[in-house]
């Protein structure tokens, strides 16, 4: 069983030091390019990405790298990027430290060219190959139309070099999260601990201009799939087409998105790929604790700070309620704009992190409505679903401000815990037949 986040380990690579992390045991070796942006020791506090990462050891051994200039990898000298053919190296080198002879190679953006090449002068090492959002060439040239010209490039590099580890480089790469405060923040916090503002833009800039493996594409002979967004702004889907039309063989996914790397739907194309099947979401059926957390009058209060305000009391909001759920080790499930939905495998460390969460909001001003109820719930993947959600929900409806109203179920379920309650009478739960007992909690 895999440990994660994993241990981080390093190879040599001609005299530098490339970190990798190996996830998983299955009978596939699959190997991931990490580029700019990436670190894989921070990755695994981005959820999206640490879903992504866990979904794809489940089918096989995952040998995830940063290559050289990124991440936890050695940082390169200035002037003196390496060369495609160097970060070519770094695909062998990680497959050599982990004593994998073949692998399903998969590249994304930046890293793309360093695949295709390994593909192409190492194909007896590659089983399968992967391109998400890449291309063979960055800049326009007569048989090139939709690259882009050097004013182009000029432009993107100094919007790098301006913004680099910023909300507002997230928010451009990423503009489906622009609105995820949470993963703006850690995705910003990656790209800084990645390279710095002026490492990022010098090796952007000798990629856009140096980025040519047009002829290494007839040369590949393992199957290739190739992953591409529709309207992503930096790398159009005609690079992802052209790359289809002359791999021999490839296949071409297009995906309705605009980031320049997506996490949703990512897998399962993946999946199938790999292993000829795709994946179905396991339905399955647990018994949890699940806490409603609300923020009381989030519209008048909206109205009466202030968009700007606002914002910052609901970001402020979001990274209490975080903080408690790890400790406490809550599992976050949803959120619903100005509130959270969260699991927990004990009542008592629910009603207990309820009331932490209560303390650290109330000293921001914020009062929150909370409910609290055990029941079966089912499982699909990272989300939950069934009655025991509705109900956890009509509790907390019932709530009065920073009142931990609970179930009859979960007072039951933590008798001798030293947790007290008070009575709050029978309730109607809206669209839950009967009537319910309620009871305050006091931790």
């Amino acid at each position: 069983m895999s440990t994660f986040p994993p241990e981080t380990h390093y190879v040599e690579v001609n005299g530098a030091q490339v970190g990798y992390q190996v996830i998983g045991d299955g009978p596939i070796d699959l190997v991931m390019n990490n580029g700019l942006g990436s670190n894989i020791d921070l990755v695994w506090d981005l959820p999206p990405a640490a879903a992504l990462y866990r979904s794809l050891a489940s089918i096989g051994r995952y040998v995830v790298f940063d290559r050289r200039g990124t991440g936890v990898s050695d940082p390169i000298r200035r002037g003196t990027p390496p060369t495609w053919e160097d970060w070519a190296e770094d695909v062998g080198a990680a497959l050599d430290a982990v004593g994998s002879r073949r692998a399903a190679v998969m590249a994304a953006y930046d890293t793309g060219p360093m695949a295709i090449l390994f593909a192409a002068t190492q194909p007896e090492r590659v089983s399968k190959l992967v391109l998400v959002n890449t291309g063979a060439r960055s800049l326009r040239d007569d048989e090139y139309p939709f690259g882009a010209s050097s004013a182009d490039v000029d432009a993107i590099v100094a919007g790098i070099e301006q913004t680099w580890g910023t909300p507002a480089a997230v928010r451009t790469a990423f503009p489906s999260r622009a609105d995820d405060e949470e993963f703006v923040r850690l995705a910003a916090r990656s790209q800084r601990a990645s390279a710095s503002p002026r490492s990022a833009a010098e090796q952007f800039d000798y990629m856009m201009r140096h980025q040519d493996v047009r002829e290494a594409l007839p040369l590949i002979q393992a199957p290739t799939l190739v992953i591409h967004s529709r309207d992503c702004f930096l790398t159009p889907i005609e690079h992802g087409r052209y790359l289809a039309e002359r791999i021999p063989g490839a296949k071409l996914v297009e995906m309705s998105t605009t980031d320049v790397f997506f996490f949703v739907g990512l897998f399962d194309e993946i999946a199938e790929f790999l292993t000829g099947e795709r994946p179905t979401v396991p339905i399955d059926r647990i018994l949890t604790t699940v806490l409603f957390t609300d923020i009381v009058g989030s519209t008048a209060q909206a109205a009466s700070l202030g968009d700007q305000q606002w914002r910052s009391t609901l970001d402020a909001h979001d990274r209490a309620v975080r903080e408690q759920l790890r400790r406490f080790r809550g599992n976050e499930i949803n959120t619903t704009g100005d509130g959270f939905v969260a699991s927990f495998d004990g009542p008592a460390r629910a009603i207990r992190c309820a009331e932490a969460i209560s303390g650290a909001t109330q000293e921001l001003g914020v009062e929150l409505r909370f409910g609290l109820h055990t029941g079966e719930c089912e499982v699909r993947g990272d989300d939950l679903g069934g009655l025991a959600v509705h109900i956890a929900a009509r509790v907390a409806a019932a709530a009065e401000p920073n009142e931990l109203p609970v179930s009859s179920t979960v007072k039951d379920l933590v008798a001798g815990s030293g947790i007290e309650f008070e009575d709050c009478g029978d309730h109607q739960l809206k669209g839950v037949p009967g009537d319910w007992r309620l009871y305050a909690a006091s931790a």
